[in-house]
């Protein structure tokens, strides 16, 4: 089994390391996928009511804050790993793993009785009132409960992306998502004799999916390590390991809690604009997801490629891939966004025919194409820089530009120019636009090259060296 494995590993590191399709296409079925749990959410609440739609896009922007707190250890983790791999210091890149999952476990475990004991204070304090307010305290309930899963899942998907095994994480994915459908049209609607349950039918089978998956996913990250991963790996937590972990994590997550708290306090704006334009922005925010997806794909794709490259001590390469990346990105992210304007009202009519949402949604549809091409250079530059080790500097724009800047734009543009929803998508695309320029130009810098976490000759670097 070991000469399989290893045969498996040596095939991985040959043939998908560098090579950016191969690495990315999965990666783009499995954001798919992962999203596709969500607009399914939507679709079949949808049946339920426009409450029920709005209840669970609130309860479900405030559990994904915390899911980015749990980025912190998956993240981190999957760049260490990356440049052990490009090292070729195998033994290191499985006890880190081994590091990673426990971390995150005690974090889920943590956030999961939080949600339980306090979410419904929580939902109250976005000022949601009457049938909304009910449908997602009942979500943010089950679903928050049952966040320790989705740790576990991030972790380990990220580490075996790592790995190079992209496709065999997005047929994990792949399961998941049949069984959370299958569970939805049983659970929600109530056939084959089971209970109607409406929203917690869905928020019972989101739970259930993602720990049948987990089952998976750990089975799957034994059979392609070259050194496995032991018992004890996963109780005695090396210092060095962690701090490795923290020093890319820590910054990477906060820069995605700093953008997604923005994008709770808009959501706080869109309350005082009425159900209609809260519905309205959760299906806009259904269908924008699947134009950023390709870039998406394209910047954890080449996160992996970015972080062997430095990790080996190819730099320039690194420097010249991250453009190629960046030029895919943009024409892609174009190409869906013009698709997707030109057929906004069938797609948006799959959810409701209520002719006020129909008219705000497809309004803030035409302005994705300002949002989405400004998200990609942030997308795709962002996740170089974490991969190079170069996590700080896009924390410290992110303030300025999300909090400083597009928070209070926002609120000028909303109710001093009654711009309504419209006004949170420019102020949003206006954040984009500004950071995604300045990490052009800290990319084109290369100060990046200074901060690996090993250097050219596959010697680790100190947790504390590096900092910018």
């Amino acid at each position: 089994m070991s000469s399989i494995t290893s045969g498996r590993t040596a095939k991985a590191a040959s043939t998908k390391d560098f090579n950016l399709f191969l690495l990315t296409w999965p990666i783009f079925l499995e954001l798919f996928l992962f999203m596709l749990m969500g607009a399914v959410d939507t679709f079949m609440l949808s049946a339920v009511s426009d409450d029920a739609v709005s209840g669970v896009g609130v309860a479900h922007q405030v559990i994904f804050i915390a899911i980015l707190v749990l980025e912190v250890i998956g993240n981190g983790a999957a760049i260490v790993v990356a440049q052990y791999i490009g090292s070729r210091k195998p033994a290191d890149a499985a006890r880190i793993s081994a590091t990673a999952v426990t971390l995150n476990l005690m974090i889920g475990l943590t956030l999961s009785a939080s949600f339980v004991l306090f979410g419904n204070r929580l939902l109250q304090a976005v000022n949601l009132q009457g049938d909304i307010l009910r449908y997602a305290q009942i979500y943010i309930v089950i679903v928050g409960g049952g966040l320790f899963l989705q740790a576990m899942i991030n972790t380990l998907s990220s580490i075996i992306r790592t790995y190079g095994y992209t496709k065999q994480s997005m047929f994990v994915s792949l399961g998941m998502n049949v069984i959370h459908v299958a569970g939805n049209y049983l659970l929600i609607f109530g056939h084959w004799g089971f209970p109607e349950m409406g929203v917690a039918g869905a928020a019972l089978s989101t739970v259930l999916s993602r720990g049948i998956a987990v089952i998976v996913f750990f089975w799957l990250l034994y059979r392609i390590m070259e050194i496995r991963v032991k018992v004890r790996d996963y109780v005695v937590l090396s210092k060095v390991y962690v701090g490795k972990i923290l020093k890319i994590g820590i910054p990477s997550a906060f820069e995605q809690l700093t953008y997604h708290a923005c994008q709770t306090v808009f959501l706080y704006y869109v309350t005082f604009l009425g159900a209609a334009a809260l519905a309205s922005r959760q299906y806009a925010m259904n269908i924008s997801m699947f134009i950023f997806l390709f870039s998406a794909a394209i910047g954890m794709g080449t996160a992996i490629i970015t972080g062997r490259l430095v990790g080996a001590g190819r730099k320039d390469e690194a420097y010249y891939r991250v453009w190629q990346s960046l030029k895919w990105g943009l024409f892609l992210t174009v190409l869906v966004d013009i698709v997707v304007i030109l057929f906004r009202d069938p797609l948006i009519g799959i959810f409701t025919q209520d002719p006020v949402i129909l008219g705000l949604t497809s309004q803030v549809i035409v302005l994705s194409l300002l949002l989405e091409t400004g998200r990609t250079f942030n997308l795709v530059l962002i996740n170089s820089l974490r991969a190079a080790g170069d996590a700080k500097f896009p924390v410290y724009m992110g303030l300025i530009s999300m909090a400083g800047m597009s928070l209070p734009l926002g609120y000028f543009l909303v109710f001093h120019l009654n711009l309504g929803l419209a006004g949170v998508w420019l102020a949003i695309a206006a954040d984009e636009w500004t950071r995604g320029i300045i990490m052009f130009f800290r990319w084109r810098s290369r100060t990046w090259e200074k901060l690996a976490l090993v250097d050219s000759s596959g010697n680790p670097v100190s947790a504390a060296a590096g900092t910018s």
